[in-house]
């Protein structure tokens, strides 16, 4: 096991309620069905409307599925090309900045889901996610970080799952895990960028969580007793990047919308088991893509709730 155990359940406690909350933002932006009968020909079409969705987050209704997935990975493929010329450029400022836009829309939508009921709901959910933002990007504060990391990854979710269907979803977790196989096993580009947001850009897009073996905790302790510096402690980190957690969130929102709750929390489950494996018989000291066992666990779990 890579991690301690109370670290590892941490990780995946804090994984599986950020699934949870994606389910529940999504349920909370669920679509109205309508139907439509053309008055010439008779036929009926329905309709999928998202009016819970704030005004500028509203899916186009023109896009099918199949395009919105071209055009998600060609927006992905370029974000990551951008990243990787910005850390070249060292432009830190304007990645901070990046950070915090995106950020700040991410809370705000999903506190909107919760206060969705209130008038001027977004405005509100706003005036509580900019606070945030702050003590994230700019104070460094490890709980505000990994609290507010629940609530983004719901809130960008909630964008793009008015804008596919199950099976796009599926090639498009594929292709992300091919993407994930190459960054991190191959190209090894993935550790280099996450190193630069941590060390550089001093804000990092996923859960973060560090901690102090026992040995080290013993080292410490010991020199604490002799009164003299404690020398060779080393603080471990725990990570996991937040592609890892948003895009099960976006299959569980569409399988709520197409199958319904039940199906959607087997999804969050089969996610979380295959992420407790790869903790499980992972090694200290070496990098795995996370994204392929998501995958694996996300289809097996699609399966079975195609049988419910």
């Amino acid at each position: 096991m890579k991690h301690t155990k109370k670290v590892t359940f941490i990780l995946l406690g804090m994984f599986l309620i950020a699934q949870l909350i994606g389910i529940f933002v999504a349920n909370a932006y669920a679509p109205e069905i309508t139907s439509v009968i053309n008055e010439t020909t008779g036929e009926v079409t329905t309709v999928e409307e998202y009016p819970s969705l704030p005004g500028l987050f509203q899916p186009p209704s023109d896009v099918s599925p199949a395009s919105a997935t071209t055009s998600i990975v060609i927006a992905l493929i370029v974000a990551v090309c951008l990243m990787l010329l910005l850390m070249k450029l060292r432009a830190e400022v304007f990645l901070r900045a990046w950070f915090f836009v995106v950020i700040a829309i991410g809370i705000a939508l999903a506190v909107n889901a919760f206060v969705i009921r209130f008038p001027n709901s977004f405005i509100i959910a706003f005036i509580i996610a900019i606070p945030l933002t702050i003590i994230k990007v700019f104070k460094r504060d490890i709980i505000v970080h990994n609290l507010t990391e629940l609530l983004i990854y719901p809130g960008i979710a909630s964008v793009f799952i008015p804008l596919l269907s199950i099976w796009t979803v599926v090639l498009l977790l594929i292709l992300i895990s091919l993407y994930d196989i190459y960054a991190v096993w191959h190209a090894g580009f993935m550790q280099k960028m996450a190193k630069y947001q941590m060390e550089q850009v001093k804000v990092f897009s996923g859960f973060f969580v560090p901690y102090i073996r026992k040995k080290d905790r013993l080292a410490i302790k010991k020199a604490q007793q002799s009164k003299s510096k404690a020398k060779g402690v080393k603080i471990s980190v725990a990570i996991l990047g937040g592609g890892d957690v948003v895009f099960p969130i976006i299959l569980a929102g569409v399988v709520l919308h197409t199958l319904g709750l039940a199906q959607a929390l087997i999804i969050a489950l089969g996610a979380t088991i295959a992420l407790g494996f790869l903790f499980y018989n992972s090694e200290k000291g070496k990098f795995y893509p996370a994204m392929p066992f998501i995958t694996a666990g996300l289809l097996v779990a699609l399966g079975i709730a195609y049988l419910i």
